[in-house]
């Protein structure tokens, strides 16, 4: 799992990866907002979702403490974190800025 997380997210594509649980109510609320993101985005931006439960390993390595937990990469770097929902429109200018 992680030399495959690893090889997406070290492309020059920048990759948003939301750090969820299946039992969470917020990561719920926060889906469709990542759904109107890509589909404003396209493909300037790949989507992940890692199941926190299921990864504990990816979760550990980059310290996701509570869900939902937003990281966009780009060439394996961290270049914007975030807890909690965040709407749409938020994640589409960070990640206009961020490439």
């Amino acid at each position: 799992m992680m030399s495959k997380f690893n090889e997406l997210i070290n492309g020059d594509k920048p990759v948003l990866v939301d750090f969820y649980a299946t039992w969470c109510s917020p990561c719920k609320l926060l889906a469709p907002n990542l759904v109107a993101a890509k589909e404003e985005l396209g493909d300037k931006v790949s989507i992940v979702k890692i199941d926190v439960d299921a990864n504990q390993e990816a979760a550990a390595v980059y310290q996701v403490r509570s869900v939902p937990t937003l990281l966009l990469f780009k060439n394996g770097k961290v270049l914007w974190r975030q807890s909690g929902v965040v709407a749409a429109e938020e994640i589409v200018s960070i990640i206009k800025q961020k490439m």
